[in-house]
């Protein structure tokens, strides 16, 4: 466990001094403060499209952090040749897959809190300026949905980012990048596979649009944006589920990185 450690450690500051990484997640927290903007335009709306226009900046800032330094954990290793000293250690391929996902992870955690504080931020000056939510709506500060919200949005960047640390084991940052996009809008697309046998009567094409959903991320379940800004309740059962499904993904695609990385020839 030292060695994963010490490598996610070492991730997490190389990611930190990431200039890109800096840009992403302060350009977020300003579109969440130009959220509070674009609610005093709408009338009587003011803290759902903060909420919404908060939660959908986390989401997708999250997923830029997620990709493009995800896509490069393993492949910038190899280009560099610097997984040679790396290995030269007593240190395991299995031990730098983790390290490398351990420490983007952590990376994602620290960046998601910082936005969600900018969040919170935001619905305090209105709720200090007297602009409180719609009837049957939390009080904005104090709102529970949100962070349960942000917690799948966590949970569907950790499977991304496997995605993300999966391709980069064996191909170019470039086509890591363009596979982890596909992925990600396939998988929120994929419950719509599930209902293709309404529109076609092709046996070959029920086989493999049943082989894609069952094999492809199914993201939907992870976007409760709209529940959340409208006050409808969460079954925490789904919940639960939700978050089991993510971590058994990812731990299928952190399984399969381990064994292509550990057979691939640096030579």
């Amino acid at each position: 466990m030292r060695p994963i450690a010490l490598i996610a450690v070492n991730v997490f500051r190389e990611s930190v001094r990431d200039k890109v990484l800096y840009n992403l997640v302060l350009f977020a927290v300003a579109l969440i403060g130009a959220s509070y903007v674009i609610g005093q335009l709408t009338a009587g709306q003011d803290i759902k499209i903060i909420k919404d226009l908060g939660l959908a900046a986390i989401s997708l800032f999250g997923l830029f952090i997620a990709v493009f330094i995800g896509i490069g954990l393993v492949s910038k290793e190899v280009e560099k040749q610097s997984v040679y000293a790396l290995l030269a250690k007593p240190v395991t391929r299995t031990d730098i897959v983790l390290g490398k996902y351990a420490g983007l992870i952590l990376t994602l955690a620290v960046n998601l809190a910082v936005m969600t504080v900018a969040l919170y931020a935001v619905l305090a000056v209105m709720a200090w300026m007297g602009m409180h939510p719609t009837p049957g709506l939390d009080p904005a500060t104090l709102d529970p949905g949100l962070l349960t919200a942000i917690a799948l949005i966590f949970v569907e960047l950790a499977v991304v980012t496997a995605i993300a640390l999966f391709f980069s084991t064996f191909s170019t940052p470039m086509l890591s990048a363009a596979l982890t996009f596909a992925f990600f809008i396939a998988g929120r697309f994929s419950t719509d596979l599930d209902h293709f046998n309404t529109v076609t009567d092709s046996r070959a094409a029920l086989w493999l649009t049943t082989g894609l959903y069952w094999v492809l991320p199914n993201f939907g379940p992870f976007d409760v944006r709209a529940e959340v800004v409208h006050g409808q309740p969460l079954p925490t059962g789904e919940i639960l589920m939700t978050v089991l499904y993510g971590v058994l993904y990812t731990s299928a695609l952190l399984v399969a990185a381990t064994f292509v990385f550990s057979r691939r020839d640096f030579k």
